[in-house]
């Protein structure tokens, strides 16, 4: 493990090789690796740790795992876990992996297109509106806008789904499109 202070804690090995891709993960994601590594230390923990506990673990300073726990408290991938006679603060991570999904998809839905989506708006009506802007670029900024409402409902629509139904749409792959009528698949090439 990457030592920023003291001496890390000994992880098996593939749970520090866990951690440090997830940190990485974390980087391509738009979070700091630290974020990363503290959400996979606290995904595999078996019990809730203590923020003393995580930076003795990866070797952290505690300043950085505390802003670390409140990005991750405010992505909702985390909580705060009472424990009785201990007034310090213990965190654990949500398990289900469908819902931890479920919650970055919808965090980075808020953070990234809901804003793309106003500005694309105000592009198209802008554009729409000024003689001086050529036809093509419009036509453009009106398919980009479309394309994205279009996958907003899609993805309104399956938070609805019942999870069991969802996996299984999710195995079926491809192979979704043999149920389709023939005339629709010619359609969508």
């Amino acid at each position: 493990m990457t030592e920023t202070r003291g001496q890390s804690r000994e992880l098996p090995l593939a749970i520090e090789r866990f951690v440090l891709h997830w940190g990485d993960m974390g980087g391509r994601w738009g979070v700091n690796r630290s974020i990363g590594q503290i959400h996979a230390v606290l995904y595999l923990a078996d019990a809730p740790m203590t923020a003393e506990d995580i930076a003795d673990t990866l070797g952290m300073a505690r300043s950085n795992v505390s802003s670390s726990l409140k990005e991750l408290l405010a992505w909702n991938l985390i909580r705060r876990v009472p424990i009785k006679g201990d007034r310090r603060d213990h965190y654990a991570a949500e398990t289900d992996i469908w819902e931890v999904f479920t919650r970055i998809t919808a965090g980075r839905k808020e953070r990234e297109i809901d804003p793309a989506v106003v500005v694309l708006r105000d592009c198209v009506a802008e554009a729409q509106r000024d003689p001086t802007v050529p036809t093509v670029a419009t036509e453009r900024l009106k398919a980009m806008l479309a394309f994205i409402e279009m996958m907003e409902r899609w993805y309104a629509q399956m938070l609805k789904v019942p999870r069991p139904q969802l996996a299984a749409l999710v195995r079926l792959g491809s192979k979704v499109l043999h149920m389709l009528p023939a005339r629709r698949q010619r359609r969508a090439r």
